[in-house]
């Protein structure tokens, strides 16, 4: 499947504010998002298969199974299960100590979707040089520190560090895949980004979070130019 990272939805049970992250997902999907991440700290593994379910249900009728990726975030063990179960999850997404990527497409195939994120340190040495041969695109953030991932962009000091769109727009250029950024997106970080000429942008809360997730992701994917 070839991922569109344009607009890219990451959701699990503690987004959501008690509400089913397929529903959100449903409507993040129907407002124009491309691409879906199910990433949760807290859910069971029968948890997440479920929500796993439950929003490949909810993309097929919507007529997007074919255009829009359904990942799991780093737990392969869920993706195989969901596989075995009949359950369209089209790929992963891991980090830099996370099960290694060589090992997903090993047991995922070649048709599946594998998303890496790049580390916090040279990252545009890192984009430039890596092996790109086994993976989609990369993950990178944040733009601005948020709460629903307080480590990422985290050096080994324990500082976050924050992407600037200069720096956004040297790796756009460099990295040889494209690259979907997040980190406390909102709305008008939206426009900057796209001239950054990256490959598109991730957000949390702001879809999953939001009083009305349609409304809120319809103005991110329409502010991205769909």
């Amino acid at each position: 499947m070839k991922v569109d990272i344009s607009a890219y939805l990451v959701v699990g049970r503690e987004n959501t504010n008690g509400r089913p992250v397929a529903k959100i997902v449903e409507e993040a999907v129907r407002a124009g998002f491309t691409c879906v991440q199910i990433r949760s700290k807290t859910a069971s593994a029968r948890e997440m298969i479920e929500d796993c379910k439950e929003s490949a249900e909810a993309i097929k009728n919507l007529g997007k199974s074919d255009s829009v990726a359904l990942l799991v975030d780093d737990r392969l063990d869920i993706v195989l299960a969901c596989h075995e179960m009949g359950i369209k999850v089209d790929g992963i997404h891991v980090g830099q100590s996370d099960i290694p990527v060589s090992i997903c497409r090993k047991f995922l195939g070649k048709e599946a979707v594998i998303g890496l994120s790049a580390p916090t340190k040279d990252l545009i040495d890192y984009v430039q040089n890596a092996d790109v041969s086994l993976i989609d695109y990369f993950g990178t953030g944040p733009v601005h520190e948020t709460a629903t991932k307080p480590d990422c962009g985290m050096d080994e000091n324990g500082k976050v560090i924050t992407k600037t769109f200069e720096e956004l727009t040297e790796l756009g250029a460099k990295s040889p895949i494209p690259v979907v950024v997040g980190g406390g997106v909102k709305l008008k970080d939206i426009e900057p980004l796209k001239k950054t000429g990256v490959g598109g942008f991730f957000v949390v809360s702001a879809v999953a979070g939001a009083e009305n997730p349609y409304e809120e992701a319809k103005k991110l994917a329409d502010a991205w130019g769909f």
